[in-house]
C-alpha cells in the first residue's frame, strides 16, 4: 500500500524525503477518506432508505477529497491543495451541521479540526485560510439560525444524545489521528535530518580536502578529519585560532581578508597561502594550499553569518607551475637571443654571399677570358643561381627576425600605387618570360596616393609575384592588380598555377610552412615568403588573404587600410604571435 501511495506523489516532491512524506500522507488520507465514504454509503441506504437531495449532496461532498488528492498528484502544488482541502472541509462540516440542527448540531466540533489539519502543511497561509474558512462556516450557521433559514433536522436512525456522542467522539478521534499524523511527520523529519547530517558527515570525513566552518570572527568551529592529513597533526588543533596559527605570517592578511570579504560581500572567495605542516620544530615545513570560501546564512540566532571553507594541498601544482614558468622564460630567452642574433648578423651573412654571387657572375660571363670547358661555365652558373637562392632565403630570415624582434620600423610616405605595381612587374618580367609565363598588371581608375612604407609594400609585391611565378607552369599567366575596396588598398596577385589544397590554406603564412602537395619538393623555398608578407601587412594594420583551388590557381590579396597607420607595439605583438603559430 505504501508503494502505491508513493507512486502517486508528483515527481517534483521526490527530491526531498520530508516533502515526499507530506505529499504521500496528504494523498493517502484523502483517498482513504473518500473510499470510506463510498463504503459507508451502501450501509446508509440500507438503514435510512432512499436519500434526499440534500443527503445526496452531502455524500458527494464527502467523496470530493479524492479529486483534491488527484489534483496534488498531477500538479505537485502542495500549498494550493491544502488550502482547497481546508475550504472544502469547512464547507462540508458547515453544510452537515446546517442539515442537523445548525449551531446546536453535534457536528459543530468538527470545525475546530479544520485549522488543526491545515497545521500539517507547515504553511502559515494555509492555516490562515483554514481558520478563515472555519470562522466563515460558523458565521454562516449563526446567520442562518438568526434568519430562520435552518431546514427541518434530518430524521436520524438514532437518538439525539447518541448522535451527539457520535459527533463528538468522531471529532475527537479525527483530532487524535491528526496528532498521530503530526508525530509521524515530525518523526520522518527527524529521520530525514539525521540521514542528511550523516551523509554530510561521511562526505566531510572521507573527502581528501579539509572542510572547516568559521564563525563571524574567522575562528574555526568545525574541522573535518582531513585536517589531520593536511596539517600532519590532530584535527582539534585547527579549532578556534589553531588554523590561523598554522598560516604563514606573510600570508595571514590574505587569509583573514578572504574570510572577511566572503562574509561581508556574501560571495564565494578563493585564496592561496602557505600552511605549516608537522610540529613546531625542525621537522615543520610550509606547503601551498588553496582555500575556497562560501558564505553561510545566519542560523541559531548567531550575531554574524559564518563561512564554510574547503582547503586543498596545491604544492605539486605550484611546483609544476614554477617549472613551466622557468621553461617558458628559458624558451623566450632563447627565442630572443636567436632573433637578436639573426637580426644583428645581416652584414656577416650577406657580405660573403654577395662575394660568391659576384665572382660566380664574372666567371659565368667570362669577363676576363674564356674558361675553356663548358662544364666550368655550367658550374659557375650553378654557383650563381645557388648563391641567389641562398641570399633570398637569408634576406627572408633576417626580415622575419626583425619583425619578430620589433625592429622592423614602418616609415610612412605617400607614393603612387600604379608606379609601384608597374615597377615590381618590370623587375619580375624577365623571370616570368624566361619561364614562358605572361605577366601583366591591371590598375583601377582613380587610384589615390597611398601613405605607407613604400619599401615594405614593394617587398610584399615582389615576394607574392615571385611565388606566383615559381608555382605556375610554362604557358601560364600571372596577373597583378590594385584597387580600393571599402576604405582599403587591395593588392591582388592571381595565377593559374598548381594551386593549394584546402587543408593547407590555414597553415600558409606561418614561417617555414609550405603546401604539402605532390609538387612541393619540385620547387625551392623555405616557406618564409608569405610569413614575411603577412608580418609586413600586419605592421600596416592590414591582412593577408588566400584563396586557391588545387590544380586551377591561387589568388593572394593584401589588404592595407587607407587611413593613416603607424607601427605600434600591439601590431608587432600580433605579428610575433602569427610568426610563432
Amino acid at each position: 500500500m505504501s508503494a502505491y501511495f508513493y507512486s502517486l506523489v508528483h515527481e517534483s516532491a521526490h527530491c526531498d524525503a520530508l516533502t515526499l512524506a507530506r505529499h504521500r500522507t496528504f494523498i493517502a488520507s484523502r483517498l482513504m477518506g473518500g473510499a470510506l465514504a463510498l463504503c459507508v454509503f451502501p450501509i446508509y441506504l440500507v438503514v435510512g432508505g432512499k436519500p434526499s437531495l440534500l443527503s445526496a449532496l452531502a455524500f458527494l461532498w464527502l467523496v470530493s477529497p479524492i479529486a483534491i488528492a488527484v489534483y496534488l498528484s498531477r500538479t505537485g502544488r502542495f500549498a494550493v491543495a491544502y488550502r482547497v482541502s481546508a475550504v472544502n472541509f469547512a464547507g462540508l462540516v458547515t453544510y452537515c451541521a446546517w442539515l442537523t440542527g445548525g449551531l446546536s448540531s453535534a457536528l459543530l466540533p468538527w470545525l475546530a479540526a479544520v485549522p488543526l489539519e491545515a497545521g500539517l502543511s507547515t504553511d502559515r497561509r494555509s492555516v490562515f485560510w483554514a481558520t478563515g474558512a472555519a470562522g466563515t462556516g460558523l458565521a454562516v450557521l449563526a446567520a442562518s439560525g438568526s434568519a430562520g433559514l435552518d431546514p427541518v433536522p434530518l430524521t436520524l436512525p438514532m437518538s439525539a444524545s447518541a448522535f451527539a456522542f457520535l459527533g463528538i467522539a468522531s471529532a475527537t478521534a479525527y483530532v487524535a489521528g491528526l496528532v498521530a499524523a503530526v508525530q509521524l511527520v515530525n518523526k520522518q523529519s527527524e529521520h530525514a535530518i539525521q540521514a542528511g547530517e550523516e551523509r554530510y558527515r561521511l562526505l566531510a570525513e572521507n573527502v581528501n580536502d579539509m572542510i572547516t566552518l568559521h564563525d563571524g570572527r574567522g575562528r574555526v568551529v568545525f574541522a573535518s578529519r582531513a585536517a589531520q592529513q593536511l596539517l600532519g597533526g590532530p584535527a582539534p588543533a585547527v579549532l578556534g585560532d589553531g588554523l590561523f596559527e598554522h598560516v604563514h605570517v606573510a600570508d595571514r592578511p590574505a587569509f583573514l581578508s578572504a574570510l572577511n570579504r566572503c562574509r561581508m560581500d556574501n560571495e564565494p572567495m578563493a585564496v592561496e597561502f602557505r600552511l605549516r605542516r608537522g610540529g613546531a620544530g625542525e621537522s615543520a615545513y610550509y606547503a601551498w594550499v588553496e582555500m575556497r570560501c562560501r558564505p553561510m546564512p545566519r542560523t541559531d540566532g548567531l550575531e554574524r553569518s559564518g563561512v564554510v571553507a574547503v582547503t586543498r594541498d596545491i604544492t605539486q601544482h605550484k611546483e609544476h607551475e614554477a617549472t613551466l614558468l622557468r621553461a617558458r622564460g628559458e624558451a623566450e630567452g632563447a627565442s630572443r637571443a636567436k632573433t637578436q642574433f639573426l637580426a644583428s648578423m645581416s652584414h656577416e651573412l650577406r657580405t660573403p654571399l654577395n662575394a660568391i654571387i659576384g665572382f660566380s657572375e664574372i666567371l659565368e660571363r667570362e669577363l676576363f677570358g674564356k674558361l675553356g670547358e663548358q662544364r666550368y661555365r655550367d658550374y659557375a652558373r650553378l654557383i650563381h643561381e645557388s648563391g641567389q637562392h641562398l641570399l633570398g632565403v637569408v634576406n627572408d630570415i633576417l626580415d622575419m627576425s626583425k619583425i619578430e624582434a620589433g625592429k622592423f620600423t614602418i616609415v610612412k610616405e605617400p607614393f603612387d600605387v600604379g608606379t609601384l605595381v608597374n615597377s615590381c612587374c618590370d623587375v619580375m618580367r624577365h623571370t616570368a618570360e624566361k619561364k614562358g609565363l605572361t605577366l601583366r598588371a591591371t590598375l583601377a581608375d582613380g587610384l589615390p596616393e597611398f601613405a605607407a612604407d613604400k619599401r615594405a609594400c614593394k617587398q610584399i609585391l615582389l615576394n607574392v609575384i615571385s611565388n606566383a611565378i615559381k608555382f605556375t607552369e610554362t604557358g601560364g599567366w600571372v596577373k597583378v592588380s590594385a584597387s580600393v575596396e571599402s576604405g582599403n588598398m587591395v593588392f591582388a596577385v592571381s595565377d593559374n598555377g598548381i594551386g593549394i589544397a584546402d587543408k593547407d590554406l590555414p597553415r600558409l603564412g606561418n614561417p617555414f610552412v609550405q603546401a604539402a602537395s605532390s609538387y612541393n619538393r619540385s620547387y625551392e623555398g623555405a616557406g618564409l615568403g608569405l610569413s614575411v608578407v603577412r608580418g609586413l601587412a600586419q605592421l600596416h594594420g592590414g591582412s593577408l588573404e588566400l584563396a586557391s583551388t588545387l590544380g586551377q590557381g591561387t589568388v593572394v590579396r593584401i589588404v592595407l587600410p587607407l587611413e593613416e597607420c603607424k607601427s605600434s607595439p600591439e601590431a608587432e605583438t600580433n605579428v610575433r604571435s602569427v610568426a610563432a603559430a
